[in-house]
């Protein structure tokens, strides 16, 4: 296994059960309060939501990370034909898409 694979597959371990313990937990607490059953409700939505929430991070992750960069390096460019931007400093525009 590559350490890129390696790597992509650990992330994908931890942010997947990270999110699915705070989510299920969320979700069950939402759905029936701090009841007497709430660990056994919570053991098992997490246990059903786990595997789904790994394959979705394996899956979309890579692609997530892309449409990331390009978003973050638009809104870094300057806006074209702004006088604002021409200048120095930070950018004073309303930068649309």
């Amino acid at each position: 296994m590559s350490e890129a694979l390696r790597l992509r597959c650990v992330f994908a371990f931890l942010m997947s059960l990270v999110m699915t313990l705070l989510m299920s937990a969320w979700v069950t607490w939402l759905n029936i309060g701090l009841q007497a059953d709430f660990l056994p409700r919570w053991r098992h939505a997490f246990f059903a939501a786990w595997p789904v929430a790994f394959c979705a991070v394996m899956l979309f992750a890579p692609r997530v990370q892309v449409i990331s960069r390009n978003i973050v390096t638009r809104l870094a460019r300057p806006a074209p034909g702004c006088p604002a931007c021409a200048a120095d400093g930070p950018c004073a525009c309303v930068r649309r898409p």
